[in-house]
């Protein structure tokens, strides 16, 4: 069972109480989960009914087993889940107790009336910084207190960066759950500071350098953010980017944040724009990738970044290319990346014999100064012959393998063989074990990934190599899959890779390149970027010259990969059957080391081991690590990389176990992104702890009011002026709407029921929304909308609605901030394009690209409307939006009924048009003489339209009436009046 510290038990003082609702605001790592499961143990009780919501399943599962660990067990925290039926879900209610409900189950109860709502204890509510006015949890409170004045809820978070933006955030939040009382306590606060100072952990900081190849990586990859940045600045003057910087960038929410401030002009940005906030995000992912994939996968990631930012999926060239991969930093990345994985040491073929046999020299150079670096004694000579025997023969000849390995690992090796010596060194001196914690070690990575890499590190390091060299064997591997993989992927794209590339500036190839019509285009297209480049010097002043290729640089690392992979390809050929299928076993044995390698071995050795022989490598997650501390015990705790959150985990965990040392240490790269990250971090959560405070100090508070309370006039419904002279009709029945079970996914429920009208759930056949007894709206967003028309889903909605209602509707809705235009800048300026060749273009015999293009979401809703053409089409900009519509189409109208519209399309209504032809239904519609009132009367006449063509005069006379069959004979028998004359 966890200890309470005392801010702990500041904290629950201060929020146990039922009478009171409260917000709780925690820095994270503080134990927000202890604190939760505490406050639930103490309400645990079969008289109170206690719902937990907005809980994750993995959130749920913890809860519960915490809770079962402090003594909750009969029957705990039960789960709520969609394979829980109506009426167990009722009898699960009214016994009472701790219940986890997901938001969507519990609105639909509560309206329902599935839940008795005045008999709810309280709420308590996680992850408060999500709750907005669109939020199904607002919606949930209102039907809440509503009903149950007396009840309380509390409300949790430990994201205070995510309640800093927009005007008066913290206000909102607590106006959305009705609250006036918030409980602030960061890392600052005088009570944690007071307590986890008492005891401190023993932590060593170590500072590693980065390489000289990623040093100059990582430059590269900050200097193309900054330009991107820079660019996209510029191309949107009318944006407020001026906060944006790369510091910024550096964290997820930067994306967010720009998409954010974009949406609302996003079908006015060009393709460019679009594409700059695309490579922000992925140059952002570099960096990551940078410090924790080893050389080979950053490598390999780079070589399909490339490939996909070059051509399409049909093998055609892109158009719009990253900007950031034309630069001189782009070509520093490539190059760089594929130097610490191999180098390719063949002489070219123009080079002279001397200069050959100096390359020969500096090479024999170089591998002798690198022995003398890794310590290696003897004759060079011998150590050189000895190295090109221990030559592996899957190698290309012309390759020699650097697998430049990560800083870390040397240091984690280091750091374990200390721990290990401290080991040994505490069991000399005293012969008792210690009293408190285990001596095993745990190593916290800063995802799966880097835990599976350093796991596999971890278990083929050779102690004895030199530094840089213990996981040689692992590097070696990966290598030997690298080149499978370069192998297969050049032989498969072999026919489109003989080709010159045609997304960049074509450069002199050796004579096996064929020289078809393409490079003939290309040839000229150069040559006259050549000419109009000269032309522009000489008008500046300067004397005409031959303007070489601009970028040369940026083309070497793209052409040169296709070198390497038609080279590995062209090798693996010429080696035997059996070395690939040796390579593609180890392909497929590293893929399983990777998903089970970890599990597999954990489970085999889990208890057969010593502590002081056990290594845990594990993933920073949530408050789970707490329970890890807690059950594991280590005395030793590497933090692999850096971790805000775990920091205070360290810290409680240590003044939770007084007599127990505990020694840390704190890894970290020096003058990287990983220490400014770290940095940033930190300051962040500090400005938005003041930002809290102080908006707390000076905020006003609302008055809570009930909307349904005091309205007069709530029952004037309809007026009428049949009824002397426009008399006000009163009805008793309320204004309502009725709302299909699966639209709660959406936030128009809620703003409807915040807008006065009482919302009543339920399983609709036909429609989303029924206002009134002949208004059925089918609500479409626009990912929505075009998942329906390529099912062709719509269709079939639109023709019941028109059967079963008088005025189908379909809604189209856009979301909020966003924008309000199905039309993009990049698709209309497509056949607007000025031709910049000065060759005029050739006639195409074949179809154009427009007309090889699926048709837009425009011409199908025209297809539509043609189709159905009682089918309204209601555009609305935003959720609000709807809900005003919906007031102003229910305005003086009778209400619907729920049983009827439940009925309507249900397969045991035998009388809802089952069996009648919807389309034969249309063109009797169309026939003169049939209206809406008799179509009805006509169908139950005649079975089929071609037994009312059949019959005489007199026949449709009988049916429609004189005049109206008349016509109705005149112009069915037209035809055949002028054949017979």
């Amino acid at each position: 069972m966890p200890i309470l510290l005392p801010f702990h038990k500041s904290i629950l003082e201060e929020i146990h109480d039922p009478a009171t609702s409260d917000l709780l605001i925690l820095a994270r790592g503080l134990g927000l989960r202890r604190t939760i499961c505490t406050l639930m143990q103490i309400y645990d009780s079969k008289q109170s009914l206690i719902l937990l919501l907005n809980a994750s399943p993995e959130e749920e599962t913890a809860i519960g087993d915490e809770l079962g660990i402090m003594g909750c067990r009969r029957p705990g925290l039960r789960i709520v889940g969609y394979e829980m039926g109506k009426r167990d879900r009722q009898d699960l209610y009214k016994n009472g107790g701790l219940i986890s409900v997901t938001s969507r189950i519990l609105i639909v109860d509560m309206l329902q009336s599935d839940i008795p709502t005045e008999l709810i204890t309280g709420l308590i509510v996680l992850h408060a910084e999500k709750v907005t006015a669109l939020s199904l949890e607002a919606f949930i409170v209102r039907l809440y207190r509503e009903k149950n004045k007396a009840g309380f809820l509390k409300a949790f978070s430990d994201q205070p960066e995510h309640i800093t933006s927009g005007l008066s955030p913290l206000k909102n939040i607590m106006k959305e759950l009705q609250l006036r009382r918030v409980h602030i306590y960061p890392r600052f606060h005088e009570d944690v500071k007071n307590t986890l100072e008492t005891r401190k952990a023993d932590v060593i900081e170590l500072y590693q350098r980065l390489t000289e190849p990623m040093e100059a990586i990582h430059h590269a990859i900050v200097q193309c953010m900054t330009i991107t940045l820079s660019e996209l600045k510029r191309s949107n003057k009318t944006l407020e980017l001026d906060d944006l910087n790369v510091e910024s960038a550096y964290f997820r929410s930067f994306d967010a944040v720009v998409r954010r401030q974009l949406d609302p002009v996003w079908h006015k940005v060009g393709p460019r724009t679009k594409q700059l906030v695309g490579d922000l995000a992925m140059l952002r992912r570099l960096l990551t990738y940078l410090l924790s994939y080893d050389a080979l996968a950053f490598h390999a990631y780079l070589e399909t970044l490339v490939a996909s930012n070059t051509t399409t999926v049909t093998g055609a060239a892109k158009q719009h290319q990253s900007p950031w991969m034309l630069t001189d930093a782009a070509n520093i990345i490539f190059s760089t990346a594929k130097r610490r994985c191999y180098v390719l040491t063949a002489p070219k073929p123009t080079s002279s014999v001397p200069e050959s046999q100096v390359i020969d020299v500096e090479d024999e150079d170089a591998w002798a100064a690198l022995d003398e670096a890794h310590g290696l004694t003897g004759s060079n000579s011998r150590d050189n012959g000895k190295k090109k025997e221990e030559k592996k023969p899957w190698v290309p000849d012309n390759m020699s393998p650097v697998l430049e390995e990560l800083p870390k690992w040397d240091l984690l090796a280091d750091v374990l063989q200390e721990i290990e010596e401290e080991l040994m060194r505490q069991e000399a001196v005293s012969s008792r074990p210690p009293t408190r914690g285990t001596n095993t070690v745990l190593v916290m990575t800063s995802s799966p990934r880097s835990s599976t890499l350093v796991s596999e590190f971890l278990g083929e390091m050779d102690g004895t190599a030199p530094k840089g060299s213990r996981g040689r064997s692992m590097m070696e591997r990966k290598l030997r899959t690298y080149l499978y993989w370069k192998g297969q992927n050049a032989r498969q794209k072999q026919p489109r890779y003989q080709q010159p590339p045609r997304f960049s500036v074509p450069q002199p190839q050796s004579s096996s390149q064929p020289e078809g019509e393409i490079s003939e285009a290309l040839k000229r297209k150069d040559k006259t970027r050549q000419e109009r480049s000269a032309n522009r010097r000489r008008v500046r002043g300067g004397a005409p010259m031959t303007v070489a290729p601009s970028k040369p640089a940026v083309v070497d690392p793209k052409v040169e990969s296709r070198d390497d992979g038609d080279d590995i390809a062209a090798f693996l050929a010429s080696q035997p059957s059996d070395l690939l299928v040796s390579s593609d076993a180890d392909a497929l044995l590293l893929e399983t080391l990777l998903s089970s390698e970890a599990e597999i071995d954990f489970d085999t050795h889990y208890g057969l081991l010593a502590p002081s022989q056990t290594v845990v490598v594990r993933a920073y997650t949530d408050d789970t690590d707490d329970q890890i501390l807690a059950e594991l015990q280590p005395r030793f705790i590497v933090m692999f990389e850096p971790n805000l959150d775990f920091v205070r985990r360290i810290e409680v965990y240590r003044n939770s176990n007084p007599g127990m040392g505990v020694r840390v240490y704190f890894m970290v790269y020096q003058f990287c992104c990983e220490e400014h990250k770290y940095l940033a971090g930190l300051r962040r959560e500090k400005e938005s702890f003041e930002k809290l405070i102080k908006e707390r100090g000076s905020m006003l508070l609302p008055i809570f009011e009930d909307k349904h309370a005091g309205k007069s006039d709530a029952v004037i419904k309809t007026i009428s002026t049949r009824l002397a002279g426009g008399r006000k009709e009163l009805s008793t029945v309320p204004s309502q709407v009725i709302v299909d079970m699966r639209e709660f996914r959406s936030t128009l429920p809620s703003l409807l029921h915040a807008s006065g009208l009482l919302v009543i759930p339920a399983t609709l056949t036909v429609g989303d929304y029924i206002l009134t007894p002949d208004i059925c709206v089918e609500r479409k967003s626009i990912p929505d909308l075009v998942a329906s028309f390529n099912s062709g889903r719509l269709y079939t909605q639109c023709e019941l609605m028109s059967v079963h209602y008088k005025q189908p509707i379909l809604l189209i809705e856009f979301e909020e901030n966003k924008s309000f235009s199905l039309e993009t800048v990049a698709e209309s300026a497509k056949s607007y394009a000025k031709p910049t060749s000065k060759y005029p273009a050739k006639k195409s015999t074949g179809p154009t690209d427009s007309d090889r293009a699926p048709p837009s979401i425009q011409s199908k809703l025209v297809l539509l409307v043609l189709h159905f053409p009682r089918v309204r089409i209601i555009w609305s900009s935003s959720p609000y939006g709807t809900a005003d519509i919906f007031n102003d189409l229910k305005a003086n109208a009778f209400e619907p009924d729920p049983n009827r519209a439940i009925a309507i399309g249900a397969e045991e209504d035998t009388e809802a048009g089952a069996g009648i032809n919807a389309a034969a239904e249309e063109l009797l519609r169309c026939l003169p003489g049939v209206t809406a009132k008799n179509v009805k009367y006509v169908m139950n006449k005649v079975g089929s339209v071609r037994e009312l063509c059949e019959l005489d005069r007199k026949g449709v006379q009988g049916i429609l009436g004189v005049e109206p069959g008349n016509a109705c004979y005149d112009f069915m028998h037209r035809g055949e009046r002028n054949t017979g004359v």
